[in-house]
């Protein structure tokens, strides 16, 4: 059996509970309690007096020496004979586990349950109730029921793991907490296929499964067991127990999605910074499967933080810093084991409690491995560290960063498939390493956007971050062109020179038709970059009309096939033609703007070339003297006459200039 209501457990039994059969002397049947004091139902007066914290206990000395070990010593080591009075405050379990050890010592049977065993079991070895005083001691019954009855059970497995958090170290010293976590971890990774059975969670009524329960034990419990069915039990554990169950999970083997959806739900219900807004969790858990045994959540967990630390109690800081850290290091490896979401929420409460830096620094790594699964509310993280900026815009350059270079190990690292499939499988992950990038490209433009609008954001952080991906990851720059002229927007004092800076981020042919249009008439970018886009728009509209031409020239030589256009289109379905004429009116349209362009042109052009003639109208004319012109009327003469000399010799080739030169012309000096 897992799961026992409570239980009796006895070597010698009298009725329903543990009893003893010592030879002390003191009959008796019940304690009674007046007020703050317990006495013992006998006629016999008590010579001793125990006191634990508040209460006291009068009782008497022989029913205790001959249990336990701890008593003698402390009464026959006392310099005082006649000591009727002991201290005992440090007992764990206090009175309460202390009453029980008494009425076991005065041979009064008691009942052993999930809720008091761990207290009984350290009081026991606190007082030294061992084997050697008597056979059948207490610390052999608490631990034969400890061993046989709660470590069988799932139920009484938690229960004690829970009542173990008021008796460090004693229940770690003892081992009670190890084995407890490992009975709970063995319970939790065992195969619930075939058995049908109710789980325990919220409804308290309800008992928790028992291993023999199969499909046929019970009529009513007809629901198969889902694999989430434990969260809800192992969230009521403090931290500290919480861990050693997951630590004990892991090493059972339990798939990681199932740990890292337990640990959000865990996160959930003991961190108040961490909130349900929304979701789907049930009283009857978070989860819940489908056919084929994989988790499916029904809304999953939508948290926030609270944006000022003040919010959160100081007395809970220390504590909630704790269970943050704590959650952090016992996060599975697997990439998608929790959600990138749940990671950013955690991470901006860990910014927020000051958390180690090196737990820090390994939660950031773990966001960048899946960061192109976040979202736009989960990256507006406000600064905490009294930062100008509203946002913590270094915090998701880091994350950009740990994201690149995860990206780059993944494309780098050796295929681990054989060579058969190794070129399908370096196809396959480039595609998904381009679309990643190209995910994180719009929730970074649209950070960018949403961030600009702080004045106290610099042009630096917003260029840095900007140009952090590489230009294959954006295949269009509109959401930075968002992102730009909402910062222009923001900071209308920037210099032309910090526009145009501001601008290089961009690539403008990258840019929709709508964004070159709005570009085009935007009064806060700089004349060149309007120049740019509206060339490229050009550029653009020649090299669509150049493909479509190329396009029609290749149809051509397809006519043996298809006689005319005609034919073609009563040959094709209703849609293509739809499509074609669909195309013919965008072709007609890019021609007519073309057209306009040129138009555009040609009216710039004449306009420079009246303004270049009015320009040499103006220009004064240089003088030329005398000297020079006769010099240049000469050369002109001289060139002429070669040209026509030429000219004649050419057109008599066989004459008897050959042997007839004619005479040099010497040039007379006119000194």
């Amino acid at each position: 059996m897992w799961e026992s209501e409570t239980e009796s457990f006895s070597g010698r039994d009298n009725g329903n509970g543990v009893q003893s059969t010592s030879k002390h002397g003191v009959k008796t049947d019940s304690f009674e309690q007046k007020g703050q004091s317990w006495f013992v139902a006998t006629d016999i007066p008590s010579d001793l007096l125990v006191q634990i914290q508040e209460v006291t206990f009068h009782l008497h000395k022989y029913p205790l020496l001959s249990r336990s070990g701890k008593m003698n010593r402390i009464i026959y080591e006392s310099r005082d004979a006649e000591l009727s009075r002991i201290c005992l405050d440090e007992l764990p379990g206090g009175p309460e586990a202390f009453e029980l050890a008494a009425k076991f010592c005065y041979g009064i049977a008691i009942d052993l349950s999930a809720t008091n065993i761990s207290g009984l079991r350290c009081a026991a070895e606190y007082l030294e109730m061992t084997e050697d005083l008597e056979e059948g001691n207490l610390i052999f019954k608490t631990e034969a029921f400890l061993s046989y009855v709660v470590l069988s059970s799932w139920r009484d497995s938690i229960l004690v793991l829970k009542s173990c958090e008021k008796l460090s170290p004693w229940a770690e010293n003892l081992q009670i907490v190890r084995r407890c976590s490992e009975s709970i971890a063995w319970k939790a990774c065992a195969n619930p296929k075939g058995i049908k059975w109710q789980y325990t969670g919220k409804p308290t009524k309800v008992s928790s499964p028992s291993w023999n329960q199969t499909k046929d034990s019970s009529p009513s419990q007809n629901q198969l067991v889902p694999p989430d069915w434990w969260f809800e039990d192992v969230s009521i554990l403090r931290i500290d127990h919480f861990v050693r169950v997951i630590t004990a999970i892991k090493v059972k083997g339990m798939r990681h999605e199932l740990i890292g959806s337990s640990i959000m739900q865990y996160a959930a219900k003991w961190l108040p910074g961490l909130t349900k807004e929304g979701s789907g969790l049930s009283d009857e858990g978070s989860n819940s499967s489908n056919s084929n045994g994989s988790i499916s959540w029904r809304g999953g967990l939508h948290m926030i933080v609270s944006v000022s630390g003040d919010e959160v109690p100081s007395v809970q800081t220390k504590d909630q810093r704790m269970i943050v850290e704590s959650l952090i290091s016992i996060l599975p490896q697997q990439k998608d084991s929790v959600s990138c979401s749940f990671l950013l929420r955690l991470l901006r409460m860990a910014n927020m409690l000051k958390v180690a830096s090196a737990l820090i620094t390994e939660l950031e790594k773990r966001v960048g491995m899946q960061f192109e699964q976040a979202t736009l509310a989960d990256l507006l993280i406000p600064c905490y560290n009294k930062s100008e900026t509203m946002y913590d815009i270094d915090l998701v350059q880091r994350l950009l960063e740990h994201f690149i270079v995860q990206e780059q190990t993944e494309g780098s690292s050796p295929s681990r498939y054989p060579f058969s499939d190794k070129h399908m499988h370096d196809g396959s992950q480039r595609g998904t390493n381009l679309n990643a990038k190209m995910r994180v490209a719009r929730l970074v433009d649209s950070y960018l956007t949403e961030v600009s609008r702080d004045r106290n954001l610099s042009l630096t952080k917003f260029q840095v971050l900007a140009e952090a991906l590489p230009d294959t990851a954006r295949t269009c720059d509109d959401g930075l062109y968002r992102a730009i002229d909402s910062y222009l927007k923001a900071h209308p004092t920037l210099s032309e020179h910090e526009r145009k800076r501001l601008c290089r981020v961009m690539d403008c042919q990258k840019l929709s038709v709508d964004a070159c249009m709005h570009a085009a008439q935007n009064e806060r970018l700089p004349l060149r970059v309007v120049v740019q886009v509206l060339f490229s728009e050009q550029v653009k509209i020649s090299n669509a009309i150049a493909n479509i031409s190329l396009k029609e020239a290749a149809e051509s030589h397809y006519q043996p096939l298809v006689s005319n256009r005609k034919s073609l289109l009563e040959a094709t379905p209703q849609s293509f033609q739809e499509g074609w004429t669909g195309a013919k009116k965008d072709i007609n349209t890019l021609k007519f703007e073309l057209e306009t362009v040129k138009a555009k042109y040609l009216e710039l052009q004449n306009d420079m070339d009246n303004l270049q003639r009015q320009f040499d109208k103006i220009a004064k004319p240089k003088q030329v003297s005398a000297w020079s012109s006769g010099w240049k009327k000469l050369s002109k003469l001289t060139k002429t006459t070669n040209t026509e000399t030429h000219d004649i010799n050419s057109q008599v080739p066989n004459a008897e200039q050959i042997s007839t030169k004619t005479p040099r012309r010497w040039r007379n000096s006119i000194s």
